[in-house]
């Protein structure tokens, strides 16, 4: 699926560099797993070849997929549950842990209508800050642009400070 220096996305950790393909004997048993270096904090990550595609690592979007992001933060006509704060930041988690740009797009966006409502949990705030930051990576490698531009961008689309 992938091969050294290809760009990957991992799940809830964001864009890394696959560093290397090394056979590991895990539980006395030998497997081939991808070295991952996440671009974000560095952090490595073994992902075993045979489960990849499950745990959700995937290629970064197309460039051409950005509007469709870009569309998805910018609905505001959506209704936002009014649940408790720890049953909603349970299922932007979920959401985040998919993997999925457009899905940590909708947390993105959820989180900031209902910051102009009322005060966001310390969670939710963390929670908002880790949606943009993957956004912001990802689009920025989708699109071969420097983050503070897409930052800029996410800042007209919110006006965040």
């Amino acid at each position: 699926m992938f091969k050294v220096g290809d760009l990957a996305v991992y799940p809830a950790q964001g864009v890394g560099v696959i560093e290397a393909i090394e056979n590991r004997e895990v539980g006395g048993k030998k497997q081939l797993f991808y070295i991952m270096k996440i671009m974000g904090n560095g952090m490595k990550i073994m992902i075993p070849m045979n489960s990849a595609k499950s745990v959700g690592l995937r290629e970064v979007i197309m460039e051409t997929e950005i509007p469709k992001v870009y569309a998805i933060l910018r609905k505001k006509d959506v209704t936002i549950d009014k649940q408790t704060w720890n049953k909603r930041y349970r299922e932007y988690l979920e959401k985040i842990k998919t993997g999925s740009v457009f899905e940590i797009a909708r947390v993105l966006r959820d989180l900031f209508i209902l910051k102009s409502d009322k005060n966001l949990s310390f969670g939710e705030r963390k929670m908002m800050d880790t949606a943009k930051n993957l956004l912001i990576k990802e689009i920025s490698v989708a699109s071969n642009a420097e983050e503070t531009k897409i930052e800029e961008d996410l800042r007209v689309i919110f006006t965040i400070q």
